[in-house]
Parts: C-alpha cells; structure tokens; sequence
C-alpha cells in the first residue's frame, strides 16, 4: 500500500505532494483519522520550517528549484506513531467553550493553539455539519489529524453545546502543541549552527574587549524530565504566582500518565496544596461532573480512577498533606467514591438484550451532599439512580460523611497498601490545625481540579 506510493526513495528528501499521499497510504488503517493534506493545507506552512505530524515536528528543506520537501523517513516514523494510539470513542474529554476562553487566547505560547482553533472553527460554522461542509472547499486539519470525524457534541439542559474529544486524540494534540513550543525555543540554535562560520568583525571584537563578550547561541530546549515531588507541601495560592511558573511546569512529564508533557499544577481546592504537574488530559480526567455545586453525576470517566489504575489516582491525590493525613479524598471524589464502589452492590441492574445472562447496571449513578467537610458531623452523601425503569432519582444509600470516610480507608488499604501505609495521623507534624478555605478555580471552567 504505502510502498507503491513513493518507490525508490526511502530515506531522501520529497515534495509536499507526495508526503501527503505517501501520509495518506500509511496511516489508512489507523484509530485516528489523518488528514489528507496535512502538509499542503492550512495549519501547515512549509516556510516555517516545520510542519507537525502528530506528536512530531518535521523539518521542511527548500530542495532544488525552489520547492520545498521533507524527509521521507520522518513521515515513516510520525505514522508509525499515529498508527500506534488507540481511540476508546467512550472516553472523552471536554475541549470548549470554557469561560474565559478570550484572555487565554491571549496568552503566550505555540502557534498551534488546538483548543481556541476548534472552539473558534465550531463557533463560526454554528455546528459540526456546517463546519464539515465549510471545511468542504479549503482542507482544514490539526497536527495532520482531521478531528472532526471524532467530535462530539453535548447539549445539557437547553445550555450552550459543548465540545469533546476522545482523550487518545487530546493527548496527541497536546504533544503536538508542545512539539512545536520545543521546536521553536531551539530555532535560534539552530540557525546559529547552520550558520557558516566567519571572523568576527571590528565591532564585535570592540564589543568583547570592552568586556562585553558576544551573546551566546541559545542551548536547544531539553525533553520533559520526569517529577520527583519538588512542589511537595507548597500552597498553591502561593507558588502559583511566582514568575516563571508555567515555564517550570511545562519542563515536567505529567506525574499521573508519566508520558505527556506537563501543562497545569494540579492542587487540592479543599487544603489548597500543590500536588504536582499533570498534562491537560489528566487534568480533565478526574474533574467531577458537576450538576451543581454539591451534586455530582459518577459517569464511567471514574472507572479507571477507581478501577485499573487506581493505585496511580490514589498516590497522586494523596500527594496533597491534607488529604494523607487524614486518609481521605477531597468531598467530590470521596462522593464520586461511595456511590461506585462503596455502593456497588445496591445499585439496580437489568438482563443484556437478546437472551444474555449478563446483567447490567441501571440508570445512571448521582451523588449529592449537604454540608460540608469541614463540618463532618453534619455532612451527608446521598446516592441515587436517575433514569431507572424501576423509578426515578431512586435513592439507594445516605451514607455519613464520617463512615464515608471509614470505609474509603478500609478500601485503601485493600487497594494500595503502600498509599495508605504513607496515610494516617502519624504525619500530621506541619499541618494547619484548620482546613483551609476552598481555592477557586483560577483556571477557567474545567482547567482545574478538585
């Protein structure tokens, strides 16, 4: 298939039109759909000197005639890895509107900028039909992807729609925008080495006598180095304001997946601590659904919070003081927590269609509070079904905060016994005696955790 595209070429330089077929040819059977166009179409430009593929930049040379092209063997390697991620369609992430969208536009960095892209392209066509048929005449992609085969449109209550996309496809667009950052901090030594070599003229030796020396070439930008808990025990209130945080952050591997590059601090809005560097996807993966301020929908995003990869969860939630010393989770997770799996045996189930003996659970699962943990005698979890054919906002369980609590430990240990063995009373030395106050979430709605 892709070997009949271009033959007799591997490892040299070819034109832009024939890295598109060549593009084409060898991710045909991948999750994620690529672009026909990815190198002559909008986003891209050859002149540049880049083009991205995915998670990777592509170098673009000016060949003979004038004609730019590109290395064979780099589009070899960025279909290889698109061909590699595999697509749950059931696990998205969502991507816009957020409030205050219009300030982060602002706000320094790549040129890719995927999330204002998608979120302006959607506003201007009014729908995902418009937009496909808008994108009809002038091909329009991302990193060499064309999302919108993926994306999902929600509507909640007659509100504004609201836009996601599979969290495979996110974390390949994040690797991709922070590509191109990498990319672009290590332009100027490139050029400095590309450059041919030449003495130095009567004003630059002037300069150097006068005890000035030249500036030198600018270092190319390092790879994101792995976290090992340097923001322990920091507020986030605080560190968050420091000069030069966001550049800090992004030179981290997020702490939960350990393969994307970092984007955001993650912190406890309950104690208000650091807990460390996540990517964006990360980010969005534990934010709880909220209906409103203390009633919570526990959609299947919490399967592997709670499930196959809970261990990682539940060393990264307890990287906040707080939350160790006293064994627990901030309310909305330990919320989230008690109606999946403290519950789990009281929530209604029906036979699978057509003759299955497999059951399958009912309804959709929500969890609501009254009061709060900072009055735990008060506070209340109240665990229901909606949508249930056996009745509506069926309650299944009120469960106190305090056993809530208990059981959520009794459950750790089981789960993580070298998280819990780090969690306790024991370490209380350096904690504030009193809970701090709920941080709002400077980062615009869905940027931030709980």
């Amino acid at each position: 298939m892709s070997d009949r595209v271009i033959q007799g070429r591997a490892g040299g330089l070819i034109a832009l039109g024939a890295a598109d077929a060549l593009w084409v040819g060898l991710t045909n059977g991948s999750a994620v759909p690529a672009a026909s166009s990815a190198f002559t179409a909008p986003p891209a430009d050859a002149g540049s000197g880049y083009i991205l593929l995915g998670g990777r930049a592509v170098a673009t040379v000016r060949a003979g005639g004038g004609l730019w092209s590109v290395p064979e063997t780099e589009v070899r390697r960025a279909a290889a890895e698109l061909n590699a991620v595999e697509v749950d369609r059931r696990d998205l992430v969502r991507i816009g509107p957020f409030r205050g969208a219009a300030e982060r536009e602002r706000m320094e960095g790549p040129p890719l900028r995927w999330r204002p892209r998608v979120t302006r392209e959607l506003r201007e066509s009014g729908t995902l039909e418009r937009a496909a048929r808008h994108a009809g005449g002038r091909p329009h992609h991302l990193a060499g992807i064309d999302w919108r085969p993926l994306l999902e449109a929600r509507t909640r209550d007659h509100a504004e729609r609201t836009w996601w996309l599979p969290r495979a496809v996110v974390r390949l667009l994040d690797a991709a925008e922070h590509a191109e950052a990498r990319w672009l901090r290590a332009a100027p030594a490139r050029r400095d080495a590309a450059a041919p070599a030449e003495p130095p003229s009567r004003h630059r030796q002037t300069s150097a006598a006068g005890g000035r020396p030249p500036a030198s070439p600018r270092p190319p930008a390092a790879p994101p180095r792995a976290y090992d808990g340097e923001l322990q025990g920091q507020v986030y209130s605080v560190l968050s304001r420091k000069p030069g945080i966001s550049r800090k952050v992004a030179g981290w591997r997020c702490a939960v997946c350990r393969t994307a590059p970092a984007a955001v601090l993650d912190h406890c809005h309950e104690h208000g601590y650091v807990r460390a560097p996540v990517c964006h996807s990360c980010n969005t993966q534990e934010r709880p659904d909220h209906l409103y301020g203390n009633d919570i929908r526990v959609a299947d995003h919490y399967i592997p919070l709670f499930h196959t990869h809970a261990a990682d969860w539940l060393r990264h939630w307890h990287r906040c003081p707080g939350c160790r010393t006293r064994t627990t989770l901030p309310l909305p997770h330990l919320a989230a927590w008690t109606a999946r799996i403290s519950c789990r045996a009281l929530r209604p189930t029906h036979r699978e269609p057509r003759g299955s003996r497999a059951r399958k659970p009912c309804g959709v699962l929500r969890v609501s509070w009254t009061g709060s943990q900072n009055a735990p005698r008060s506070c209340l979890l109240t665990v229901a079904v909606d949508f249930c054919p056996s009745g509506e906002h069926r309650v299944l369980a009120r469960v106190p905060y305090r056993e809530a609590v208990e059981r959520f430990g009794a459950w750790l240990a089981e789960t993580a016994p070298a998280v819990a063995a780090a969690a306790g009373p024991d370490s209380l030395e350096g904690l504030p005696t009193r809970f701090r106050p709920v941080i709002a979430d400077t980062g615009g709605e869905g940027l931030a955790l709980f």
